[in-house]
């Protein structure tokens, strides 16, 4: 199949055209047409399988068949977790979209908010926002969603897993109830499942890939090594195999910038892009790594998703993560579109029990690649044996707070039957008292039961459109 068969408007197959692609991805040939057809959509593919291109290049066709956006108004809103993800998410309308007649928009938090008001004053046929901002803006009357027309949650398993859902359940009740309704994730976790119920109707499922399988184009090893002798490594491995592009991925923001700047110290250009960072800096660094002024990226989990480099070459786990979820997005930087690709991991012994968790979690041990010049002082453990997953057990509601009601009930007896007692002598009084302060402590208990209950909680727009012609032919 080739674009030109998905039915898309003459003006996006030339722009895709001109990007050097003619073959949809797997998760490109089903979503296109399943947006086209107005349907909600539910779709789940690896990362750098071109997910982005699945969702922007139908949405660009729609929307050109209607009018244009009304001052302050929005025809179509894409959430994204991260400002990398937001601005490649927007790069990629502004390529794919150019010859067309809409307006387009990014807005996320970290940068002056007036640039982005004066943005929305013209209306905006596709806004690409982060939860926050969006929130921002329309509490000061910025944007109004009354002519939407779509709403997509790009990545969504990991807005989840940054704590968005609150922000997502306050953008959903602004929302017109008629709009088409477009989820795009890397998996359908419990979670995911859970918020479509209430987001997704009658939806078209699409899901190419098994869910945490790591793309066979990634070939990935391990070396066993000391945690205080990783950045040796490290070094050695950039100038022995003459890295010129490599992503590594720390533990830390502390971490990230430790690491940068061991790495200037040999002479090694670096810049490190993490949460604490300016949004300033941050381009900088991102807009250095893809024009290969700067040779080594140093990156949190934050830019796992938000980072889509054209043929990114290699990425290193500095330090495995603590999510055996997030090993699967921080490798899946590499190896995009057909590609190959090498997630190398340094691993010392204390991250044994990580290496066990994502082993199990993509149900493959990673090939072991000893250095003898790093042998660790205290070896790696060696891998056990990989268990078949098991099947999630429905999780049953206790009704805790029918069980602090009715403490609250016999406190409350205690108190009238005491208060009664008090007026027939001063014993009684006494033992009022005594049983008052015994009610108040169980309404105490019960406040604290129920609050217990309460408590619980891509760089440029041609990314992985498809397959080059090059791969097509191979």
């Amino acid at each position: 199949m080739l674009f030109s068969e998905l039915g898309l408007n003459p003006k996006i197959l030339t722009a895709v055209n001109e990007k050097g692609y003619d073959t949809p991805t797997p998760i490109q040939q089903q979503a296109i047409p399943a947006v086209l057809s107005g349907k909600d959509v539910m779709a789940a593919a690896q990362t750098g399988t071109g997910k982005t291109a699945g969702f922007t290049l139908p949405l660009l066709h729609l929307l050109s068949q209607g009018e244009k956006a009304k001052s302050n108004h929005v025809r179509a809103l894409v959430l994204t977790p991260t400002r990398e993800l937001a601005a490649q998410v927007a790069e990629s309308v502004e390529t794919y979209g150019k010859d067309l007649p809409l307006r387009s928009h990014v807005v996320f938090g970290g940068v002056k908010i007036n640039p982005q008001l004066m943005a929305l004053r013209k209306g905006v046929d596709i806004l690409v926002a982060t939860p926050g901002r969006l929130l921002d803006l329309f509490s000061q009357n910025a944007i109004k969603f009354n002519d939407l027309e779509v709403l997509i949650l790009d990545e969504a398993d990991r807005m989840l897993d940054m704590g968005f859902i609150h922000d997502i359940k306050r953008i959903l009740k602004v929302l017109p109830q008629k709009r088409q309704n477009l989820m795009f994730s890397a998996t359908f976790s419990d979670d995911i499942r859970d918020l479509a119920k209430g987001l997704i109707n009658d939806p078209v499922e699409i899901s190419v890939t098994p869910r945490n399988e790591t793309a066979k184009t990634v070939q990935q090893w391990l070396t066993p090594v000391d945690q205080s002798k990783k950045s040796k490594l490290l070094v050695k491995l950039i100038k022995q195999n003459d890295w010129q592009q490599v992503l590594v991925f720390t533990r830390t923001k502390h971490g990230a910038n430790r690491l940068t700047k061991t790495l200037e110290s040999k002479n090694i250009s670096a810049a490190a892009i993490h949460g604490n960072k300016s949004q300033g800096a941050r381009t900088k660094a991102l807009a250095g790594f893809k024009d290969k002024t700067v040779r080594v990226l140093v990156a949190t989990d934050i830019a796992a998703r938000g980072i889509d480099i054209d043929q990114l070459p290699q990425v290193v786990n500095f330090d495995l993560p603590q999510v055996a979820e997030d090993y699967v997005h921080r490798i899946g930087r590499t190896g995009r579109a057909g590609a190959e690709g090498k997630a190398i991991s340094l691993v010392c012994a204390d991250e044994s029990k990580n290496l066990n968790d994502i082993e199990q979690l993509t149900q493959q041990h990673i090939e072991r690649v000893i250095d003898d010049e790093f042998a660790p002082s205290v070896p790696l453990p060696p891998s056990r044996e990989i268990r078949a997953p098991k099947a999630k057990k429905p999780k049953k509601y206790k009704p805790n707070n029918e069980g602090a009601e009715t403490k609250n009930n016999r406190s409350n007896n205690r108190n009238a039957n005491s208060r009664g007692g008090a007026r027939n002598s001063d014993s009684r009084n006494s033992n009022s008292r005594s049983s008052g302060s015994q009610s108040s402590g169980s309404r105490n208990s019960g406040s604290r039961s129920s609050n217990s209950q309460n408590t619980n909680t891509r760089g440029s727009g041609s990314s992985a459109v498809g397959n080059r012609r090059s791969s097509t032919a191979k």
